[in-house]
Protein backbone atom coordinates (compact mmCIF):
# COMPACT_ATOMS: atom_id res chain seq x y z
CA UNK A 1 0.00 0.00 0.00
CA UNK A 2 1.55 3.56 -1.27
CA UNK A 3 1.67 6.49 1.44
CA UNK A 4 0.64 9.29 0.37
CA UNK A 5 2.77 12.75 0.97
CA UNK A 6 1.02 16.46 1.17
CA UNK A 7 2.99 19.31 -0.59
CA UNK A 8 0.96 21.36 1.00
CA UNK A 9 2.72 22.70 4.24
CA UNK A 10 1.42 21.92 7.65
CA UNK A 11 -0.50 25.57 8.54
CA UNK A 12 -2.06 25.43 5.37
CA UNK A 13 -3.28 21.98 5.30
CA UNK A 14 -4.38 23.05 8.86
CA UNK A 15 -6.26 25.83 8.24
CA UNK A 16 -7.84 24.69 4.89
CA UNK A 17 -6.33 28.09 3.26
CA UNK A 18 -4.41 27.99 -0.23
CA UNK A 19 -0.56 29.31 0.07
CA UNK A 20 -0.18 33.04 -0.38
CA UNK A 21 1.80 34.10 -3.05
CA UNK A 22 5.07 35.21 -1.68
CA UNK A 23 4.89 39.17 -2.44
CA UNK A 24 2.24 38.86 0.25
CA UNK A 25 4.84 37.52 2.98
CA UNK A 26 6.83 40.84 2.26
CA UNK A 27 7.23 43.63 4.52
CA UNK A 28 6.64 46.06 1.40
CA UNK A 29 4.76 46.14 -1.74
CA UNK A 30 6.38 45.05 -4.49
CA UNK A 31 4.13 47.15 -7.03
CA UNK A 32 5.49 50.40 -5.02
CA UNK A 33 8.86 52.39 -6.25
CA UNK A 34 10.21 52.26 -2.81
CA UNK A 35 13.19 49.91 -2.62
CA UNK A 36 14.93 48.13 0.32
CA UNK A 37 19.03 48.00 0.18
CA UNK A 38 20.55 45.79 2.69
CA UNK A 39 23.28 47.20 4.36
CA UNK A 40 26.75 45.59 6.22
CA UNK A 41 24.98 46.20 9.65
CA UNK A 42 22.18 44.22 9.00
CA UNK A 43 19.77 46.52 8.47
CA UNK A 44 17.61 48.59 5.18
CA UNK A 45 17.81 51.47 3.71
CA UNK A 46 14.87 52.93 1.96
CA UNK A 47 14.88 54.64 -1.48
CA UNK A 48 12.55 55.72 -3.65
CA UNK A 49 12.97 54.95 -7.11
CA UNK A 50 12.47 57.27 -10.05
CA UNK A 51 9.05 56.54 -12.27
CA UNK A 52 9.89 54.60 -15.49
CA UNK A 53 9.52 56.51 -18.60
CA UNK A 54 8.43 54.32 -22.06
CA UNK A 55 11.87 55.61 -23.03
CA UNK A 56 13.83 53.80 -20.21
CA UNK A 57 11.61 50.23 -20.52
CA UNK A 58 12.24 50.49 -24.25
CA UNK A 59 16.10 49.05 -25.74
CA UNK A 60 17.84 52.45 -27.33
CA UNK A 61 18.32 52.48 -30.99
CA UNK A 62 22.04 51.77 -31.69
CA UNK A 63 24.00 53.72 -33.29
CA UNK A 64 25.81 51.54 -35.69
CA UNK A 65 23.38 50.72 -38.99
CA UNK A 66 23.37 46.94 -40.48
CA UNK A 67 24.75 46.26 -43.38
CA UNK A 68 23.96 42.84 -45.76
CA UNK A 69 25.63 41.12 -48.51
CA UNK A 70 22.95 43.20 -50.55
CA UNK A 71 24.73 46.84 -49.22
CA UNK A 72 28.16 45.31 -47.88
CA UNK A 73 29.71 46.77 -51.87
CA UNK A 74 28.06 49.99 -51.46
CA UNK A 75 28.46 50.95 -47.93
CA UNK A 76 32.02 49.09 -47.17
CA UNK A 77 33.93 48.46 -50.06
CA UNK A 78 32.75 52.08 -52.06
CA UNK A 79 32.88 54.19 -48.99
CA UNK A 80 34.44 57.40 -49.10
CA UNK A 81 35.32 57.44 -45.25
CA UNK A 82 37.02 54.16 -43.11
CA UNK A 83 34.78 52.04 -42.21
CA UNK A 84 34.60 49.48 -39.42
CA UNK A 85 32.34 46.94 -39.33
CA UNK A 86 31.00 44.09 -36.33
CA UNK A 87 30.53 40.66 -37.32
CA UNK A 88 28.40 38.93 -34.57
CA UNK A 89 25.41 36.48 -34.16
CA UNK A 90 22.34 37.21 -32.66
CA UNK A 91 22.61 34.37 -30.07
CA UNK A 92 26.56 35.47 -29.06
CA UNK A 93 26.74 36.78 -25.33
CA UNK A 94 29.90 38.92 -25.25
CA UNK A 95 28.56 40.62 -29.15
CA UNK A 96 26.35 42.37 -26.90
CA UNK A 97 29.33 43.75 -25.02
CA UNK A 98 30.90 44.92 -28.37
CA UNK A 99 27.65 46.64 -29.55
CA UNK A 100 27.90 48.90 -26.76
CA UNK A 101 31.13 49.84 -27.16
CA UNK A 102 30.84 49.99 -31.07
CA UNK A 103 27.57 52.23 -30.64
CA UNK A 104 29.38 54.25 -28.43
CA UNK A 105 32.38 54.52 -31.18
CA UNK A 106 30.02 55.45 -34.07
CA UNK A 107 28.56 58.51 -31.68
CA UNK A 108 32.63 59.49 -31.24
CA UNK A 109 33.58 59.43 -34.74
CA UNK A 110 30.34 60.45 -36.56
CA UNK A 111 31.09 61.83 -39.74
CA UNK A 112 35.00 60.53 -39.52
CA UNK A 113 34.58 57.12 -39.77
CA UNK A 114 31.38 54.76 -40.75
CA UNK A 115 30.00 51.65 -38.15
CA UNK A 116 28.04 49.35 -39.45
CA UNK A 117 27.13 45.55 -37.85
CA UNK A 118 26.59 42.33 -39.94
CA UNK A 119 24.83 39.12 -38.75
CA UNK A 120 27.24 36.29 -39.64
CA UNK A 121 24.25 33.81 -39.02
CA UNK A 122 22.37 36.09 -42.08
CA UNK A 123 25.17 36.69 -44.38
CA UNK A 124 27.35 33.96 -43.55
CA UNK A 125 29.06 34.45 -47.75
CA UNK A 126 30.23 38.09 -46.42
CA UNK A 127 31.87 36.12 -43.18
CA UNK A 128 33.13 33.34 -44.91
CA UNK A 129 34.77 35.79 -47.81
CA UNK A 130 36.87 37.42 -44.63
CA UNK A 131 37.51 34.11 -42.84
CA UNK A 132 35.08 35.01 -39.63
CA UNK A 133 35.50 31.80 -37.88
CA UNK A 134 34.37 33.27 -34.28
CA UNK A 135 32.32 36.15 -32.89
CA UNK A 136 32.50 39.19 -32.20
CA UNK A 137 35.00 40.21 -35.18
CA UNK A 138 35.88 44.09 -36.03
CA UNK A 139 37.23 44.92 -39.17
CA UNK A 140 38.43 48.11 -40.33
CA UNK A 141 38.18 49.09 -43.92
CA UNK A 142 40.13 52.18 -45.61
CA UNK A 143 39.17 52.86 -49.61
CA UNK A 144 37.74 49.32 -49.59
CA UNK A 145 40.59 47.16 -48.41
CA UNK A 146 40.62 45.40 -44.68
CA UNK A 147 43.40 47.35 -43.21
CA UNK A 148 42.79 46.35 -39.23
CA UNK A 149 40.91 43.59 -37.22
CA UNK A 150 40.29 43.10 -33.57
CA UNK A 151 39.02 39.72 -32.77
CA UNK A 152 37.34 38.94 -29.45
CA UNK A 153 35.85 40.81 -26.74
CA UNK A 154 38.49 44.04 -26.14
CA UNK A 155 37.83 47.02 -23.98
CA UNK A 156 37.11 50.27 -25.96
CA UNK A 157 41.19 51.25 -26.27
CA UNK A 158 41.70 48.45 -28.06
CA UNK A 159 39.31 49.38 -30.74
CA UNK A 160 40.49 53.02 -30.44
CA UNK A 161 43.65 52.12 -30.95
CA UNK A 162 43.17 50.39 -34.51
CA UNK A 163 40.67 53.29 -35.43
CA UNK A 164 43.18 56.04 -35.36
CA UNK A 165 45.64 53.67 -36.71
CA UNK A 166 43.84 53.32 -39.75
CA UNK A 167 42.48 57.12 -39.49
CA UNK A 168 46.12 58.14 -39.81
CA UNK A 169 47.35 55.86 -42.57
Amino acid sequence: MASSISIIPSYFASTGLPPRPIASHLPFNLNSSTFFFPLKNGSFKLRNAPPLSPKALSARAPKAAVVTKDTWEKSVLNSDSPVLVEFYASWCGPCRMVHRIIDEIAGEYAGRLSCFILNTDDDFPIAEDYEIKAVPVVLLFKNGEKRESVVGTMPKDFYIAAIERVLKS
